[in-house]
């Protein structure tokens, strides 16, 4: 398979120039997994003229977009992969309004379309973060009156990350998650679900991470205005002035999807070239999300 590498929209658009390019390479990408029936589970098939596999036995069709992230996708497959190589390529993103009429679609089709792509965006879990790892926590939202500090009343988004840092104290990877509130039993999923047991982590002396301290090799020390986490705290505004900036506002619900695409970008800004093959590959390979679902969610 000749995968798509680079950030230049140009060669990008040289590349897909119709929905049947946008297919095809779909199709190279399935083609990489053994092909299963969805009706009848048989093994064979045919490949058609639109790229789409014709089951050999029951004759079902099963198209290039379909057990995909593209499925039912009706303002076509070349604008989704426009959408997609903006998202993964561009530093910071695009607001849906802005990618409405860059591409000739409704804002809410645009929005909904890009709480996929950032769905894809997740990250899979199965490489923990290790070696020297900080973590702290912290609120997006305007100043509530009469709560100061880790309140549990206010209405500010409450959220916690955490980066992996290279020997020269650079951010070598992150990761970000919403909370419901500052305890050891919110805060402990950023644990779970990014870190190794094997990482050295520090964080400030906030009492929440005290049980957690149970189950990894955790190091507290005083955040001095959070000069003792430089590049953790650099990563804290990165993100908060991206949303406030981009976006002006995010609900509750949507905020880790937002998470996800700050991150993936961050995590692969060593690997910009193959980025937009990643976002694909795990748009393919993703389960099939359904409009009702984004909305409720």
């Amino acid at each position: 398979m000749d995968i798509f590498k680079g950030q230049n929209l140009l060669e990008f658009s040289d590349r897909f120039k119709t929905d049947n390019d946008c297919k095809e390479y779909l199709a190279s990408i399935k083609a990489e997994t053994d092909y299963k029936c969805t009706r009848c589970n048989h093994h064979a098939y045919q490949l058609r003229k639109d790229f789409s596999r014709q089951c050999n036995i029951c004759r079902h069709i099963e198209s290039t977009t379909a057990n995909t992230l593209f499925h039912k996708v009706k303002f076509g497959v070349r604008k989704a992969f426009f959408i997609c190589f903006e998202m993964a390529t561009t530093t910071k993103s695009l607001s849906a309004s802005y990618m409405s009429v860059r591409y000739g679609v409704t804002e809410k089709t645009a929005r909904l379309f890009m709480l996929k792509v950032r769905e894809a965006m997740a990250s899979s879990g199965n490489n923990p973060m290790d070696g020297d790892v900080h973590v702290d926590e912290f609120v997006l939202g305007g100043r509530d009156q009469g709560k100061t500090g880790r309140s549990y009343e206010g209405k500010k988004k409450k959220a916690v990350t955490a980066v992996q840092l290279t020997k020269d104290g650079k951010v070598k990877r992150m990761y970000a998650m919403k909370i419901d509130d500052f305890s050891a039993q919110s805060l402990q999923y950023i644990f779970i679900n990014h870190i190794s047991r094997e990482a050295k982590v520090t964080t400030d002396k906030w009492r929440g991470y005290r049980p957690i301290a149970k189950a990894y090799d955790i190091t507290q020390i005083e955040s001095n205005k959070g000069m003792n986490f430089k590049a953790l705290h650099t990563m804290i505004h990165q993100v908060k002035s991206w949303i406030r900036t981009t976006y002006s506002w995010v609900s509750d619900q949507n905020l880790n999807r937002y998470f996800n695409e700050f991150c993936f970008r961050i995590n692969r800004s060593q690997s910009k070239a193959t980025i937009f093959n990643n976002v694909i590959t795990k748009m393919v390979k993703g389960d099939v999300i359904f409009q009702a679902q984004l909305i409720s969610n």
